[in-house]
């Protein structure tokens, strides 16, 4: 018998009369586990077959429960297939006899859904709360619309930044309240080539666009600062490009910036008499030095003065380094194996590196420049490809940056001078700088524990967040994660995190680009994005709008001194 001819007692005839566009109900679960949510069956009155429903269903969507006198919000944490007769995976239907599947299909075999209620709103709440409780059994569920996700994540505004869609939901914005971004250290986690590097710089696009916030941004792989291309060949604009008057590009290596058509603003160089212990101290795992051999480079700049690393590489004058192996106060294998080590440090291994003072001060540069409100993009060229470099130079500006925001915090503290403009800090390869073993010591461990105290915060983008402290990791407030597949990485992304659990299987879930699960400070709930295009779009939504407004500042400015 065809289909055609049981159209004629009405067992697949389409209806006329409109569905509800519930998709099942709630059955069972519990707040800390996640709630069970059943399906409906196939609704082929409707022209809706068997089986549709749960295809149409996807790891990381939204749903919204209607409870008795709540609305809840929720996300899909997992999708199961189940059925009333405990018979029927023993005897399931041919798979030629498309009859029986679709009957039973519509009444005894049914998909399941794992879902964790995240908001909810009620008559007395204007907009979405945490949930603390959850809703009632065969309250009805339903897929999220445009509208239910615009009330959650609100609209795009001067503090709100488009960073996405929600998956199957092309055209909705999810946006990133950038205020509250900016109040905690925030990461970007990712494995190699999940697109880490465009999700960031959308990231700072916005925080520039909005001024919630001024960057300095060690550009490791001269991603940020001027033109990238991806590995199509597509070409890309920078920071600098997009904000013409309200980002600078400050470089190590002047000529690859050139070679690559970067417009710079300044040449960074650092004096080895600047180079204290503690810069060094940090490149303890990267040059391999032990305990003793860091303990012994504060002995040698107590007596050596500030040109302890020169008269360390000092080939023709030794006497003090000789002086010192004959009083016994460093033992000779310690000191030998340090300056094979200092090596590196030589300027003619390093460029950037010159004898004694470099010609001008580029950290008070480089501060005042912050202080103004202009975002610094710091390019390492051929340099970034070696660690120590970018460690040693990352170290080093930092701790001298925030000393300076220390001091003038404090000042205004007491009254005797302004506020430092909130300063946030973009660091690659971060596990590098917060490595559990030295964490506690550095500077970088130090901001990310100081949640803004010093109007200081970290940005960090890393592929391996199981190598960051976890200590740290906890005071990271947003975290946006792409594809990660090393079951220590995603441990480490949920570390502090309710309702962790219920999550990793979406995160595990998530294409190889372009995808992110978002969490945290800076969104309401969690969220799987489709993440916008770094495109035309994109480039028309900033159109310098850092310099625009500083144009309408100095315009009212001269106004009212007029007046």
């Amino acid at each position: 018998m065809t289909d055609s001819e049981l159209d004629k007692f009405g067992i697949f005839k389409k209806s006329d009369a409109p569905r509800d566009n519930s998709i099942g109900i709630v059955i069972g679960g519990s707040l800390s586990k996640g709630l069970d949510v059943r399906l409906d069956f196939g609704d082929v009155e409707h022209g809706v077959p068997a089986g549709k429903i749960i295809e149409d269903m996807a790891v990381g969507k939204y749903v919204v429960i209607g409870g008795k006198s709540k609305k809840f919000f929720a996300i899909v944490t997992d999708i199961s297939l189940d059925s009333n007769n405990p018979d029927l995976p023993k005897a399931p239907p041919d798979p030629d006899d498309t009859f029986t599947a679709d009957v039973y299909g519509s009444s005894i075999a049914f998909g399941r859904l794992q879902v964790s209620p995240m908001l909810l709103m009620d008559e007395e709440s204007k907009e979405p709360r945490p949930v603390k409780t959850i809703p009632a059994h065969f309250s009805k569920v339903y897929e999220a619309t445009p509208q239910d996700v615009n009330l959650v994540f609100g609209q795009e505004d001067a503090s709100h930044w488009h960073i996405g869609s929600p998956l199957d939901m092309e055209g909705v914005k999810v946006n990133l309240d950038l205020k509250r971004f900016v109040e905690r250290s925030s990461g970007v986690f990712g494995k190699s080539g999940t697109g880490k590097s465009f999700i960031t710089r959308t990231i700072l696009a916005g925080i520039i666009k909005a001024q919630s916030a001024v960057n300095l941004i060690f550009d490791m792989h001269n991603d940020y600062g001027w033109a990238v291309r991806d590995e199509h060949g597509r070409e890309y604009k920078g920071l600098r490009q997009l904000f013409t008057s309200g980002v600078q590009v400050i470089t190590l290596d002047p000529e690859t910036s050139r070679h690559r058509g970067s417009k710079v603003d300044g040449t960074l160089q650092i004096g080895l008499d600047q180079i204290e212990p503690e810069d060094v101290e940090m490149l303890a795992g990267v040059f391999g030095l032990s305990d003793v051999q860091v303990g012994a480079l504060y002995y040698l700049r107590r007596k050596l003065g500030k040109q302890w690393i020169a008269q360390l590489l000092d080939e023709h004058d030794t006497a003090a380094v000789d002086e010192l192996e004959e009083a016994e106060k460093v033992q000779k294998g310690t000191l030998r194996a340090i300056q094979r080590k200092f090596e590196m440090f030589r300027p003619d291994r390093m460029g950037f590196i010159r004898n004694g003072m470099p010609p001008d001060d580029m950290v008070d540069y480089i501060f005042n420049a912050l202080n103004r409100g202009t975002n610094i993009v710091l390019e390492f060229g051929v340099y970034g490809n070696t660690l120590a470099a970018y460690v040693l130079v990352a170290n080093f500006l930092t701790r001298r940056i925030h000393a300076k925001y220390v001091d003038k915090k404090n000042k205004a503290a007491g009254q005797v001078g302004e506020e430092p403009k909130p300063l946030v800090i973009t660091i690659e390869e971060a596990h590098k700088f917060l490595d559990p073993d030295i964490a506690q010591h550095t500077i970088f461990g130090n901001i990310a524990r100081e949640l803004r105290k010093y109007n200081v915060t970290l940005l960090i983008v890393d592929q391996r967040p199981s190598g960051i402290d976890d200590e740290v990791m906890s005071q990271i407030g947003t975290r946006v994660t792409c594809l990660l597949d090393n079951e220590a990485d995603i441990k480490a992304v949920f570390s502090g995190v309710s309702g962790a659990g219920q999550l990793r299987e979406v995160l595990a879930r998530l294409d190889t680009q372009q995808q992110a699960l978002i969490l945290g400070h800076a969104v309401p709930m969690p969220v799987v994005v489709k993440t916008r295009d770094y495109d035309e779009k994109l480039y028309e939504a900033v159109v310098d709008s850092v310099g625009t407004s500083r144009k309408h500042a100095e315009r009212k400015k001269a106004i009212d001194g007029e007046e």
